[in-house]
């Protein structure tokens, strides 16, 4: 397939976004594709056409006619990964969209795959650029740009105040500065404080006389906080520039210490910025995620270097004293914002535990897991098979009663080996967090949009008592076959208008969009969520929207 054929990837902190594997629809379950077996043996390539399974693949589609209405595409660019997740997630999105070859198409396929493939073109370069399309494929003005935008402005309007003499505090203190914009930027992402926020937000907001104005913001800036995080992370970068170019300018005030540890800082800063840049970010997650853990460990134990070292440094004697330290160390500002950072990035280590867990397959390309212990609707969970490498984020199906279980699409190294070699233990942590599905409690009448196994998360709110009126729409092809009997049971014995499904192999694929539109009037939704790819996300949200009907779903960075 071409590039702009392939299936988005992309990755998520925060949200419905389920997995940080990078994949458009982390759960949607295949049925096993049927491959001749004189490629098998033929490895993947990184030309154009890929294996001859892939070029059997695409010829089908060829002959055969289209349903669909729109491609799944990358929600910010195609990129050129290893080619057998791309098979893998190329059968899952068939099943997310409906589009699945039919035994005739597959048979056509198989023999057209005895000829030899023709070389498909590259992308053209007058395409979208890959850059371009993660920085503009939401908009120019969305919600989280306006976020990063206002935090940036503020400290940038402060730091040249601050430079002109028209903000003396500032002036003398511009270390405090950045040190207080990386407490708020891992306030922002620290998922026991968010956890309280949401139920907060739920809490308040949450009762029929406010204003759906009031709550559609109030969600709109609860999912877009990560444009918080990064402006924050870039202000912190301005400032601590500020403070070492007047440190620099009053050496003989300073000690060489002091500015070996703030320049060691900064170049850490520097770095975690650069690795949480979008498109290093989607193509490289890896690199970001421990870049970002590491340097910020990194980071944090220097910035305790430097408060410590500041407090102590005497400009009078040059020298060291410890005559009333840790008087003088606890009435300083910098100590108190140190102390909030540490406490935010240790909380969420000291609730991860190695837990038992049950591991079933029902269709060979996906995993159940299950762990013990109820929990609440709307929240998402982490697993790991090793704690300081990679973290995984699923949505949690759950009764609130003795167990909860997360659906994992098998089409990454890691969840792969969940089907092929499942653990017996995984590490966990115990704090789960809060996506947009939570503030589903937040409206009175809402319709759930899911396409695949986008229903994961969702499901909790058939299975539990629920505040909100819940209408639950579900896109997806082989219930039985692909998830597992136990889904399909708890799908069934709803009133047929709350709980549509919508079983592409027997109805065909249809347009999701007009759908939910027509099923949001039908339900008199105040707000619609959706779980998807992220082009049928948008193309569902846009839907909505353009009819007069708010909607959210999953962005590049929730």
């Amino acid at each position: 397939m071409e590039n702009h054929e392939k299936l988005g990837r992309f990755s998520s902190c925060r949200g419905v976004a389920f997995e940080i594997k990078p994949h458009a629809d982390l759960f949607a379950i295949p049925s096993a594709p049927i491959i001749n077996s004189n490629s098998r043996s033929i490895r993947s390539s990184w030309l154009p056409w890929g294996s001859f399974s892939r070029v059997a693949h695409h010829a089908s589609s060829e002959l055969s006619l289209h349903r669909s209405v729109s491609r799944t595409s990358s929600h910010f660019c195609d990129v050129d990964e290893d080619e057998d997740d791309d098979e893998d997630a190329q059968t899952l999105a068939d099943i997310e969209e409906g589009h699945e070859l039919a035994d005739h198409e597959k048979v056509a396929a198989a023999e057209v795959s005895a000829f030899p493939p023709p070389p498909l073109p590259r992308k053209e370069a007058s395409s979208s650029s890959r850059l371009s399309v993660i920085l503009l494929d939401q908009g120019l003005f969305t919600v989280y740009k306006r976020l990063f935008v206002v935090c940036l402005v503020l400290n940038v309007i402060g730091v040249v105040l601050a430079a002109t003499d028209e903000f003396s505090y500032a002036r003398n203190r511009p270390a405090l500065f950045s040190i207080a914009n990386i407490f708020a930027l891992v306030l922002c992402r620290s998922e026991a404080f968010l956890r309280i926020v949401f139920w907060a937000a739920v809490k308040v907001l949450g009762r029929w006389w406010v204003p759906l104005r009031v709550k559609t913001a109030t969600t709109s800036f609860l999912q877009c906080l990560g444009g918080v995080h990064s402006g924050c992370g870039v202000s912190s970068v301005a400032w601590l520039v500020y403070a070492l170019v007047l440190t620099l300018k009053d050496r003989e005030n300073t000690s060489p210490e002091i500015v070996a540890v703030a320049s060691a800082i900064l170049g850490l800063l520097c770095f975690s910025c650069l690795a949480a840049f979008p498109l290093i970010r989607h193509l490289h997650h890896n690199v970001f995620e421990r870049t970002h853990r590491f340097a910020g460990w990194t980071a944090l134990a220097l910035v305790w270097v430097f408060v410590i070292l500041t407090i102590s440094f005497d400009p009078m004697t040059k020298s060291y004293v410890s005559d009333d330290f840790w008087s003088r160390l606890t009435k300083t500002q910098e100590f108190w914002f140190t102390v909030g950072i540490t406490v935010l990035i240790i909380t969420p280590w000291l609730t991860v535990r190695r837990v038992p867990v049950r591991i079933s397959s029902p269709s060979g390309h996906a995993s159940i897991i299950k762990f013990d212990g109820g929990v609440k609707a709307g929240i998402l969970g982490r697993i790991s098979p090793s704690p300081f490498s990679e973290w995984h984020a699923f949505g949690i199906i759950s009764d609130d009663k003795k167990e909860h279980m997360m659906l994992a699409g098998a089409v990454g190294d890691f969840t792969k080996s969940l089907v092929a070699n499942p653990p017996t233990h995984l590490w966990v942590r115990q704090v789960h967090f809060a996506g947009l599905p939570y503030l589903t409690n937040m409206y009175g009448k809402v319709l759930l949009v899911a396409t695949g196994s986008g229903i994961c998360v969702f499901l909790s709110f058939l299975l539990q008592p629920c505040k909100a009126d819940v209408c639950l729409l579900w896109v997806t092809k082989g219930v039985e076959q692909n998830f597992g009997r136990e889904i399909k049971e708890w799908m069934s014995g709803h009133p047929a208008e709350k709980v549509i499904v919508h079983d592409t192999a027997v109805l065909g694929r249809p347009n999701v969009s007009e759908m939910t539109v027509e099923t949001a009037k039908k339900f008199g939704a105040e707000v619609v969520i959706v779980t998807s790819n992220p082009q049928g996300s948008k193309d569902v949200v846009n839907a909505c929207k353009a009819s007069g009907i708010a909607a959210f779903g999953p962005i590049w960075d929730s």
